[in-house]
């Protein structure tokens, strides 16, 4: 088997085991981040809805790629929306990555913003 797919399988495995106990409702919606080669995303969504509430991405912000500095900027951003949106309080779903890098970036960059998770 080749490495790449042993690595995808695993990612989907981890991202399956932290999705059974992670659910965004109205009040705590969930805050996912997808990190590519380039570019990193996230997005705050109300499951029990099933739409995003906001997003953002290294894509829209113009960020040279998708770097830690780019995250923690990214993070902050959707942060800002999220308060205009009216959300505080989100569940953190890291998708299956490791927690650290660009995803503890955003992640800092977030709750810098004025997010508590």
């Amino acid at each position: 088997m080749n490495s790449t797919k042993i690595k995808a399988k695993r990612q989907t495995r981890r991202k399956i085991h932290i999705r059974k106990a992670l659910t965004g409702s109205t009040e705590r919606p969930r805050l996912t981040v997808f990190r590519s080669l380039s570019h990193i995303y996230a997005q705050i969504i109300d499951d029990t809805t099933g739409q995003t509430v906001v997003s953002a991405s290294s894509v829209e912000a113009k960020a040279t790629g998708g770097n830690v500095k780019a995250a923690a900027e990214i993070g902050k951003r959707l942060a800002e929306k999220a308060k205009a949106a009216g959300v505080t309080k989100v569940a953190f779903d890291r998708n299956g990555f490791k927690y650290h890098g660009r995803i503890k970036a955003l992640a800092d960059g977030a709750r810098e913003g004025g997010l508590s998770f």
